[in-house]
C-alpha cells in the first residue's frame, strides 16, 4: 500500500488522473475539493488555512491503517503542504510518491480552466487570473513530473503505476 499525493495548478488535470489512478488501483480517492465544500456547507464557512488537508490527512492515515492505498487530489502549493501527506504515510509506515501534474501548453491550459464544469456542487471554480496567481513553492525532492498536455489519462495513470511498480509500492488489489 501507499500513498500518492497529486499536486498542481487547478485545471491542469489532477481530479481526471487521480479518479482514473484510484479506479485502477482500487484506492481510496481523497479529493480536497470535496472535503472542503463540504466543510463549508455545513458550517456555513469558508474553509480558511489548511482545514481541509487536516481532514483529508486523518481520513487518509485510516484508510492507510486499514492496508488500503490512498490518492490525495490537492492543489498542494506549499512545501509544508507535501510534508504534510509524507508525514501521514510515514506515521501509517507506508510509502508516498509525490506527484506534480502539470499541462505544459498554456492555451490548452487557459482552456480547461475557463471552459471546465464543477464537479462538486456548490464549488466556485477559480479564474484563470487566480489560478495564474497562485503561488507554489520549489519542491524539496524531485515528484514525479506527469505532463497532462503531453499524454492522455491512460498514458499518465501508467506513468504514475510504473513508478510505484519501480519502487515496489504496489497498491494490494481488492477482491
Amino acid at each position: 500500500m501507499t500513498l500518492v499525493a497529486l499536486s498542481g495548478l487547478p485545471g491542469v488535470g489532477k481530479s481526471t488522473l487521480a479518479r482514473a489512478l484510484a479506479t485502477r488501483l482500487r484506492a481510496v480517492w481523497l479529493r480536497i475539493d470535496s472535503i472542503e465544500q463540504a466543510m463549508a456547507d455545513a458550517t456555513g464557512r469558508v474553509v480558511e488555512d489548511d482545514q481541509g488537508y487536516r481532514v483529508a490527512h486523518a481520513v487518509a492515515a485510516d484508510n492507510l491503517r486499514l492496508g488500503l492505498c490512498v490518492v490525495a487530489d490537492s492543489v498542494n502549493p506549499l512545501a509544508v503542504s507535501r510534508a504534510g501527506w509524507r508525514a501521514v504515510a510515514t506515521a501509517a509506515g507506508v510509502p508516498c510518491l509525490d506527484v506534480w501534474v502539470v499541462c505544459s501548453d498554456p492555451a490548452e491550459h487557459r482552456r480547461r480552466v475557463e471552459g471546465r464544469p464543477t464537479e462538486v456542487a456548490g464549488l466556485v471554480l477559480p479564474t484563470w487570473d487566480k489560478v495564474m496567481a497562485r503561488r507554489f513553492e520549489q519542491w524539496d525532492r524531485p515528484p514525479l513530473v506527469v505532463d497532462t498536455a503531453q499524454a492522455d489519462v491512460e498514458t499518465c495513470v501508467d506513468m504514475v503505476a510504473a513508478a510505484l511498480e519501480a519502487a515496489a509500492t504496489l497498491c494490494p488489489k481488492m477482491d
